[in-house]
C-alpha cells in the first residue's frame, strides 16, 4: 500500500478537501477499473470527461479524487484534491507511485513525424547486440529485455509507461528507447519522466486532425526538447528545416546529424541497392541491410545516440552492419516469378514520397511500379488528396483502396483521395475498395521484375471497420496471393 501524500510529490495542488495521509491501493483514470481504496484521476479526453464519472468511481470504492473542478456533491470521508491540470497530475503521480523508474535507467525519447519506430527499435536491437539488457516502448511492441508485450499506442498513458519502466528496472534493464508522439507530449504523458537524451527525426504533414495548425504540431514536438535537463543530449536532423528549431531553447547538450549539410554526425551514401546501403559515416565506411535515403538518416540518428551513450564508434559501426529491418518498414519479398513486393507503414505524404523515391532510385525503369495505397478514416482528411497525387505521380499504376476506414464510409475516403489525382494521371489509377482484392489485382497486373508497393499499414495485423478490428496483414496477404498465382 502507498500513502496518498507521498505520490502527490511535485503535483501542482490548488485545494485539498479531506486527508492526504491515507493508504491507497492504486491509481487509475478509467472509472471502470476502480476498486476499493483506489485514487481516481478525472481526465478530460476527446470523447469523454472523467469528471462525469467521479460518482461512479466513488461507488466502486475510490477513496480519493483528483480533479481540476470540484463536483457539486462532496461525499463525506472522500479526499478531493483540486489540481491545475489532471493530465500533468497523473504523470507525476504515476511516476511517484512506481518510485520514479525512469531515473534508474537511461531513457532516450525519439520524436518526429517519420522514423520514430525504426530508430527506437534498431537502438533496442543494437544495444541488445552489445550485451545490454534493454527496454523498448514503441508503436509496434513493448519489450522488457526478452519479454514482449502488445502495444496499443505510440506513446502509452503515464501509468502504463511507468508500469513497464518499473518492470524493466526489476528485470535489470539499463537502457530504454521510447517513441514520443505529439499526442503523448500534448497530453502530458511524458511529463515527470527523466530522459537522458532526445532525438528529432523530421517534421511533415501529419496529425492535423488533432493539432489545429502545423505550427502547434511543431511547437508541441519542440516542447519535448525544451524540457530536457542539462545532463541530457538533444540530437537533431538539421537537414530538416525544423531541425534547428528543436534545439533553440533546450539546455541539453546539442548535437546534429545530416546527409546534406555540416553536422556532428554526417554520412554519404556510396551505394544504394535493394539489399542495403554502403555509407560513409564520419570517415568510416559501413554496409547496412536497410534501404533508402530515409534509412541513412535513421542510421545516423542511431549512430549518434550510441556514441552519446558512451559506445565506442567502431563497435557502433560493427553493430550497425548487423541490424535487421523493422517489421512493416520497407519489408520486401521476391516471388518465384521475380515480382518484388514491398510492405511499408508509409501513411503520411512525406513518408510515401520517400519510399517511392527510394524505389525509383534502385529500379532499372524497365519494370513497372504498382502502388496500393489508402488513407485512414476519422483522421487527418487534408492529406488524402496529397497521398493520391504522390502515388500517381511516382508510380506506373496506383490502386486506391481502404486502409482502416474506422467509422467513415470508405467510398467517401476514396472520393477525397481521388480529388488529388491530376487529369493526365487518371489512366494510371484503379479504385478497389476491398484491400485484399486491391492487393490481389496488383499481383495479377505484375509481370516478372515488376515492383509492388503496399503502403499505409506496415506492421499492423488488423483492419478497423466500423469499430471492429478484423485480422488483416499486408505481408501475409501478398505472400499468400503470390503463392496462389504461381500454382
Amino acid at each position: 500500500m502507498k500513502i496518498l501524500k507521498d505520490i502527490l510529490y511535485k503535483v501542482a495542488i490548488e485545494s485539498v478537501t479531506g486527508s492526504t495521509d491515507i493508504a491507497i491501493h492504486k491509481i487509475d483514470f478509467d472509472s471502470r477499473k476502480i476498486e476499493k481504496n483506489d485514487v481516481f484521476i478525472a481526465i478530460r479526453g476527446t470523447l469523454s470527461d472523467g469528471h462525469d464519472y467521479i460518482e461512479k468511481a466513488i461507488q466502486l470504492g475510490a477513496t480519493a479524487i483528483i480533479c481540476d473542478k470540484l463536483p457539486e456533491n462532496i461525499v463525506k470521508g472522500i479526499t478531493y484534491i483540486k489540481v491545475k491540470d489532471t493530465n500533468t497530475a497523473l504523470a507525476f503521480m504515476a511516476a511517484n507511485y512506481f518510485e520514479n523508474p525512469s531515473e534508474k535507467l537511461k531513457l532516450v525519447g525519439v520524436t518526429g513525424t517519420n522514423g520514430k519506430t525504426t530508430i527506437a527499435s534498431l537502438l533496442f536491437q543494437l544495444f541488445q547486440k552489445a550485451g545490454f539488457k534493454v527496454g523498448l516502448l514503441s508503436t509496434v511492441k513493448i519489450m522488457v529485455d526478452e519479454t514482449k508485450y502488445k502495444a496499443t499506442h505510440t506513446t502509452p498513458d503515464s501509468i502504463t509507461i511507468n508500469h513497464y519502466l518499473n518492470e524493466m528496472i526489476e528485470a535489470g534493464v539499463t537502457h530504454c528507447f521510447m517513441e514520443v508522439s505529439s499526442h503523448g507530449i500534448h497530453q502530458k504523458r511524458t511529463e515527470a519522466l527523466h530522459f537522458v537524451g532526445g532525438i528529432f527525426t523530421n517534421l511533415s504533414h501529419d496529425h492535423l486532425d488533432y493539432h489545429p495548425t502545423f505550427a502547434e504540431y511543431r511547437d508541441v514536438k519542440k516542447s519535448f526538447f525544451d524540457s530536457l535537463p542539462k545532463t541530457a543530449f538533444a540530437l537533431s536532423n538539421i537537414d530538416d528545416k525544423n531541425g534547428t528549431v528543436m534545439l533553440q531553447n533546450t539546455v541539453a547538450r546539442k548535437f546534429t546529424y545530416a546527409l546534406k549539410t555540416y553536422a556532428d554526425f554526417k554520412a554519404q551514401i556510396l551505394e544504394s541497392q535493394l539489399s542495403g546501403l554502403l555509407l560513409k559515416v564520419n570517415d568510416n565506411e559501413v554496409w547496412v541491410k536497410l534501404i533508402g535515403t530515409f534509412n541513412a538518416y535513421n542510421i545516423l540518428a542511431i549512430y549518434g545516440t550510441a556514441i552519446e551513450l558512451g559506445m565506442d564508434s567502431l563497435e557502433a559501426l560493427r553493430l550497425l552492419s548487423d541490424l535487421e529491418s523493422v517489421s512493416g518498414r520497407f519489408q520486401y519479398i521476391v516471388s518465384e516469378g521475380n515480382i518484388t513486393a514491398i510492405v511499408d507503414y508509409a501513411h503520411t505524404p512525406d513518408a510515401l514520397e520517400n519510399v517511392l523515391k527510394t524505389i525509383d532510385g534502385i529500379r532499372t525503369k524497365n519494370e513497372q511500379l504498382i502502388t496500393v495505397v489508402g488513407c485512414g478514416g476519422n483522421r487527418d482528411k487534408a492529406k488524402r488528396p496529397i497521398m493520391a497525387k504522390i502515388a500517381t505521380d511516382l508510380s506506373d499504376k496506383a490502386i486506391l483502396t481502404s486502409d482502416n476506414p474506422r467509422n467513415e464510409d470508405p467510398e467517401v475516403i476514396l472520393d477525397e483521395m481521388e480529388e488529388g489525382v491530376e487529369a493526365h494521371n487518371y489512366k494510371k489509377i484503379l479504385r478497389i475498395t476491398d484491400r485484399k482484392q486491391a492487393i490481389k489485382t496488383a499481383c495479377q497486373l505484375a509481370q516478372s521484375n515488376d515492383i509492388i508497393l503496399i503502403a499505409g499499414k506496415g506492421h499492423e495485423t488488423y483492419q478497423e471497420i466500423n469499430g471492429v478490428r478484423h485480422h488483416f496483414d499486408d505481408m501475409e496477404t501478398v505472400k499468400e496471393i503470390l503463392e496462389q498465382l504461381r500454382k
